[in-house]
This record gives C-alpha cells, sequence and structure tokens, in this order.
C-alpha cells in the first residue's frame, strides 16, 4: 500500500480495499471492475493538491471544533510526512484503492492511528476530487501562462529587431502587399496576449472552493467554508453543493483555451515550416530544432514545427473528448467524470511542450532578410499603393482606381516587368492624369512607409509596438 518510515511496504487485500466502501460489500470486486474503476494510475498526478485540500480541512475542523488540536497536529504531520514519502519516490500506490484521495487517507491511518480515519468528517470524494481538480487546473494555468509571455517576449525581441525588414504579406497564401518582418512576428505576439487573456479568465472563474459541498447536499456538521477557501487561495466558497460536485466547466473552459492556443501555436508552426522551405527560404533553424533524413544527406527537416503543429489534434480531442462525457449527466456525481482528469492532464504536457518549442524555434531562428526583401515586391504587391495615390492625388474614386490599376497590372503582365517598369507614358495610356510622382509609391520600402495608420506594418509602428510589450512583460506587476 505504501512505503512507511522503515521502507516496508504492503499490498491492501480486496478486504482492505473494501474496508474504504463500507460495511456494505462483502465480495472484492473482479478483476475487470478494479481495473476499470481505478484512477491512481493517472489522479497520482494531484498528491500535492490532494494533500493541500486535506490540511486545510483538518485545520477546518480543529478550528470549529469538530476533531481536536492534537489531531489535527497528528494529522498535519502524518500527511506532510506521507508527501515527503511521495515526493522522494517511497511510496507504493495500490490499484486496489482506486484513487489518489484513498491511497493517502488509507496511508494517513496505518501511520497515525484513530486521528487519521478522523479526517474524512464532513466531506465526500465528490467534494474531494473537485477541490484538487480545480487546484491542480489553477497551478497548470499559472505555470503554462509564464511560458506563454516568455513566448510572447521572444516574438516581441525579434519584432524589434526586425522592425523595419521587408517580407512579402500574403492573403490566400499569394503575394499580397509589402509587410514587414516584424510586424508578422507582432500579429502572433497579439494572439499569444488573448490566450493568456483567456487563461486568466478562466482562473478567475474556478477559484471558488467546493470543499464542505461533502457528496452533494452539504454536511451537518458545523464547517466553516469560507476558512478552508482562504486556506486554499480561493476567492470564496462555491455556491450550490448540487452543482460544486458535478462541474466540470472550469476544466471545459480551460481545454477550450488551450485548444485556441494550440491553434494559434499550429499556425506559427506552418508558417516556420513554410518560411524554412527552399522556395522560400526566409529563415533558418540550427540542428537544435530540425532533423536529418535517413536516405537524403542534404535534407534539414523543421520536425519540431510539424510536431507542434500536429499536437493540436490532441489538445483539441481532448477537448471534444471531456464535452462528450459531460453531455448527458445529470446531477450530481456520476462516475463518469473519472474520466475528465486525463485529457486535462494530456493537453496541458502537450501545450506546454508546444510553447517550450515555440519558445526555442523563434530565439533559435536566422532570418535571410534579403530573401525576404528581394520577395516582398514581388507579384506586383505594391499595386494597391497604385490604387490609394490615383485616390489621394487626382482624387478618383476608389472603385475607379481600382479599375484602371488593374489594367496596369495587366500590362504589366503582358509585358513580363514589375509595375515600376512600365513608362510614363504606358501609365498615362490607361490614365492620363498620372505624373512621375506615382514611382515614388511603388518601392516597396515606400509602400511599408506610408503604412502609418494606427495597427499598420510601418516600421515605427511596429518599433513601438514591440518595445511596449517587451515593457509590460518585464513589469513587476506582470506574473511572467
Amino acid at each position: 500500500m505504501a512505503a512507511g518510515s522503515d521502507n516496508t511496504t504492503e499490498t491492501p487485500s480486496k478486504a482492505d480495499a473494501n474496508m474504504q466502501w463500507g460495511g456494505r460489500f462483502a465480495g472484492g470486486p473482479s478483476q475487470i471492475m478494479q481495473a476499470i474503476n481505478a484512477s491512481i494510475g493517472f489522479d497520482k498526478a494531484m498528491w500535492r493538491q490532494d494533500i493541500a485540500g486535506s490540511l486545510a480541512h483538518a485545520a477546518m475542523l480543529a478550528h470549529t471544533g469538530i476533531i481536536s488540536k492534537e489531531d489535527e497536529a497528528t494529522i498535519r504531520n502524518g500527511l506532510n510526512s506521507i508527501g515527503q514519502d511521495i515526493e522522494a519516490g517511497n511510496f507504493e500506490f495500490s490499484e486496489a484503492l482506486e484513487d489518489i484521495h484513498m491511497n493517502i487517507e488509507a496511508r494517513l491511518s496505518d501511520r497515525i492511528g484513530e486521528a487519521g480515519k478522523r479526517l474524512h468528517t464532513a466531506r465526500s470524494r465528490n467534494d474531494q476530487v473537485a477541490t484538487d481538480f480545480r487546484l491542480w487546473v489553477r497551478d497548470a494555468i499559472d505555470g503554462l501562462d509564464q511560458q506563454v509571455a516568455s513566448l510572447m517576449r521572444a516574438l516581441a525581441q525579434r519584432a524589434e529587431t526586425h522592425a523595419s525588414d521587408p517580407m512579402p504579406g500574403f492573403t490566400h497564401l499569394q503575394t499580397a502587399q509589402p509587410v514587414t518582418f516584424g510586424h508578422h512576428l507582432m500579429a502572433y505576439v497579439e494572439m499569444l496576449a488573448r490566450d493568456r487573456g483567456r487563461l486568466a479568465d478562466t482562473r478567475k472563474r474556478l477559484n471558488e472552493c467546493p470543499l464542505g459541498s461533502a457528496a452533494l447536499a452539504g454536511t451537518s456538521f458545523p464547517i466553516d467554508r469560507k476558512m478552508t477557501a482562504g486556506l486554499l487561495g480561493f476567492d470564496r466558497p462555491t455556491a450550490n453543493s448540487l452543482d460544486s460536485v458535478s462541474d466540470r466547466d472550469f476544466a471545459l473552459e480551460y481545454l477550450s483555451a488551450l485548444s485556441i492556443m494550440a491553434m494559434h501555436l499550429s499556425r506559427l508552426a506552418e508558417e516556420i515550416v513554410i518560411w524554412c522551405s527552399s522556395p522560400f527560404s526566409f529563415i533558418r533553424l540550427s540542428d537544435a530544432f530540425t532533423t536529418g533524413s535517413s536516405i537524403m544527406p542534404q535534407k534539414r527537416n523543421p520536425d519540431a514545427a510539424e510536431l507542434v503543429r500536429a499536437k493540436t489534434g490532441r489538445i483539441t480531442g481532448s477537448l471534444v473528448s471531456l464535452l462528450t462525457v459531460m453531455k448527458g449527466l445529470p446531477l450530481a456525481y456520476a462516475k463518469d467524470m473519472q474520466e475528465d482528469k486525463e485529457p486535462v492532464f494530456a493537453a496541458t504536457d502537450a501545450a506546454a511542450l508546444s510553447l517550450a518549442a515555440c519558445d526555442g524555434m523563434i530565439r533559435d531562428m536566422t532570418a535571410n532578410t534579403a530573401q525576404m526583401r528581394a520577395l516582398a515586391g514581388s507579384g506586383y504587391s505594391t499595386a494597391t499603393d497604385i490604387a490609394d495615390w490615383l485616390v489621394r492625388v487626382l482624387k478618383t474614386p476608389f472603385r475607379t482606381a481600382h479599375h484602371v490599376t488593374g489594367r496596369l497590372v495587366a500590362k504589366a503582365e503582358a509585358k513580363g516587368v514589375d509595375l515600376a517598369e512600365l513608362t510614363l507614358a504606358e501609365m498615362q495610356e490607361e490614365e492620363p492624369g498620372i505624373t512621375q510622382d506615382i514611382y515614388s509609391v511603388l518601392t516597396v520600402e515606400a509602400s511599408i512607409a506610408s503604412r502609418t495608420s494606427e495597427g499598420g506594418t510601418a516600421g515605427s509602428n511596429v518599433q513601438r509596438e514591440a518595445r511596449k510589450w517587451l515593457d509590460l512583460l518585464n513589469t513587476p506587476t506582470d506574473k511572467a
């Protein structure tokens, strides 16, 4: 069952396991029932949260006189010693005891005797697991928040460096207008900021304590739920005992936030894959984030980015899995809800690894600014600048200017030249009012510099936004 201070171990018998359920069950569970019923294989990940919840519960029981202060001290010492055992790897988890709650409680009773059996007064495994799970998700959010902030910082730093370096901007993956590499990177900073916001909102909503709701109806003992909520860092106790033990909205909202974030990371990973490809060659990743081919020695495959892209399926699949588990459950608790933790744990691991990989790739990559600049003017990317010039200088209605520009693009295509290589006379065939001044807007640099509207790609804008975010991310008030 558990390793004690003498490093001896015991395996509970079926009778021992049944004693946890009470006197009603005479026979032991079948091996199949035991296997399908047990959750210790995965919920042992919540041992820290389970011990923290039990410490708070015991302190409250003593404060309200439900148990003696002596018993509370004994329980506290016993739980702390069990925590040390688990931390050191000296605790043997038993499948026969089903879950982390029973494993710790049974070991506590073995270690400290009668006092350990008083710990479960005025609580149920239903409110216990709901509390543990909220604590675990809250801790996971805090860890991921720091990772998201680190990736934002890496992107903003690279954006500041490349604030004025041109690259082609795309729609439909076709060259559209010139932008800067810094502006492109800052788009992901904005996405990730929203991801942080969603995680923060989830944390705020989940930060209510179910402990004290007992099985589903509350308890007749004079407990102090505000005390346990405060000891565990919750804002308040939950308001309805039925909802408290049956709610998994916090896990669903968390998985939803992770799914949106994973989609953002997948988009970034896809662009890294494209940028690394030979036809683009916008960036280069070192050997730290690429792999070779077993047959083609020249290959440098962006496998880290491809795996980030793939892990999106694991994370969104976890959301769908839990939505499906919860969709038909009546109040209050049902054993189906044991299936809530594995998808949350798996999605968290995948999200943490994806964030770490993206952070590493952004910091590792070398930008080929010459190649980006060479392609920034391809595909008649300054065509919109001609239309804007016609509107601004000749007061041409935009739709008319659009048609004139389209004819100029067709003429350039027919000749196999860029727009800037058309002669003034050729341009005036389509619009007599065009003057030599139009050539001033046909360079990539002029196009980018003109985009000074708020949120635009002008280098000065990008520099300002990158610096703003770096200052925010480096302030003491930011949790990252």
